[in-house]
């Protein structure tokens, strides 16, 4: 619709809505209320007019900010005129005089513009050269460059807005089981054998089938901290909420740490991570380097998919990070398919092979004898164990003294694997 086409249409319909609405107004004078039917098309009108509004509200912003670059300009000529009068004029009382001045300062300073442009300064007649002088000599002497000639009256704008890097984290808790706890550690029982069943004979000697034992399994949960000091009057003066912005801090590398220990932990004071954690097995890449063999397939992926037991491959996943999986894209499997294929456009996940995969920025580079790819159920094969989720001590008293305050963030948690055979690990070797 053209805007010419669109402002009809307005108009006309405001010009059936003002006689309608006059025909009702008239209707509630004569009988005390208006006819139903009139009132209804005065609605529909109204209605329709309100489809214009957007245009309406688009042309009014339009407006203003034409109004607002007028005044900009009319102020900055405001201003030139006003450094001129003070380079002119200091004496004059006659204001004709003043004007005959004012103009022949003007139009000298004009040609010296021009001829600045044209043949350069040097060439200029002494007169002109003083006019440019005297114009650069008022500028400078209110300029916002120092603080003494007028930059102490332009402050700089302090935004409220913390620039912060993205921090990575290993979604431990997206993959692992994670259970609460009140207790120091949690024990779980654990089969550690089981019998064989045995075949007989139609009236045979059956014996004891032996072997099936038990065992306990025990997660100990370790502590986290953090400690801040402050000074009360950076917390009473700071344009931010320093405790709320400590606190956010404290709970990202928390988090940090968590997702590191879980990887990669080696479970002394802190959790085991299922990289190094006993019994955790796994298949080498066919490559001393990369996670490709040699042939640059994907065969130490497949064998370290298809070496785990069936029952886990139903809720398995792989765990790689960003790096990793740039080369994982690339690979191939023996018939020539790409094993790394898009799912979102299908609502599903993207896919390795047909499983998902999660980012895990902890998981390390492909290098010699590095494990930059596992999988496997994570969830039956590792463990969270929660035991104070985020404690924040206040501390006014031990640094008093100083004039600080001191924040103590702790947790306690712990974690390790309870089902190595649930999870891979790929090595680059050969």
């Amino acid at each position: 619709m053209s805007e010419k086409t669109a402002v009809e249409q307005v108009m006309s319909a405001f010009e059936e809505f003002k006689a309608a609405n006059d025909n009702r107004i008239k209707e509630i004078e004569k009988k005390g209320v208006a006819d139903v039917v009139l009132t209804e098309k005065v609605d529909r009108i109204n209605a329709a007019m309100d489809k214009f509004e957007d245009a309406n509200q688009k042309a009014t912003a339009e407006l203003l900010e034409t109004k607002k670059a007028l005044d900009d300009e009319k102020k900055h000529v405001d201003e030139l005129e006003e450094k001129l009068n003070r380079l002119t004029l200091a004496g004059s009382a006659d204001p004709a005089k003043r004007a005959e001045e004012l103009k022949s300062k003007v139009n000298l300073w004009a040609r010296a513009v021009v001829g600045a442009h044209t043949i350069g300064i040097p060439n200029l007649p002494a007169e002109q050269q003083k006019a440019l002088a005297d114009v650069t000599a008022e500028y400078k002497s209110l300029s916002v460059g120092n603080d003494t000639t007028g930059g102490y009256l332009a402050p700089m704008e302090y935004v409220r807005e913390i620039i912060k890097t993205v921090t990575e984290i290993s979604p431990a808790r997206a993959l692992a089981r994670v259970r609460q706890t009140a207790s120091k550690s949690i024990q779980l029982p654990k089969r550690t054998g089981q019998f064989a069943a045995q075949w007989v004979a139609e009236q045979g000697q059956k014996s004891e089938t032996d072997g099936l034992r038990y065992g306990m399994w025990e997660i100990p949960t370790h502590e986290l901290f953090a400690l801040i000091d402050i000074s009360n009057q950076n917390l009473e003066d700071s344009a931010f909420n320093l405790e709320s912005e400590i606190s956010f801090e404290a709970t990202e590398q928390f988090a940090v740490a968590e997702g590191a220990a879980f990887v990669s932990g080696n479970g002394v004071g802190k959790p085991e991570g299922f990289l190094v954690a006993a019994g955790v097995g796994g298949s080498n890449s066919g490559s001393a380097t990369t996670i490709a063999d040699a042939d640059g397939q994907a065969d130490g992926l497949l064998k370290l998919k298809y070496g785990l037991k069936t029952a886990y491959t139903r809720n398995a996943s792989w765990a790689l990070n960003r790096t990793t999986l740039g080369s994982v894209r690339r690979l191939k499997d023996a018939q020539k398919n790409y094993i790394w294929m898009p799912g979102i456009a299908n609502g599903r996940p993207n896919t390795i092979d047909g499983d998902p995969y999660v980012e895990v920025p902890d998981m390390p580079n492909e290098g010699a004898g590095a494990t930059p790819v596992a999988y496997g159920d994570f969830a039956r094969g590792y463990t969270l164990v929660d035991r104070i989720a985020m404690e924040m001590l206040r501390d006014p008293y031990t640094q008093a003294t100083s004039g600080n305050v001191r924040f103590i963030f702790r947790r306690r948690l712990g974690g390790q694997v309870v089902l190595a055979e649930a999870i891979r690990k790929l090595t680059c070797a050969v």
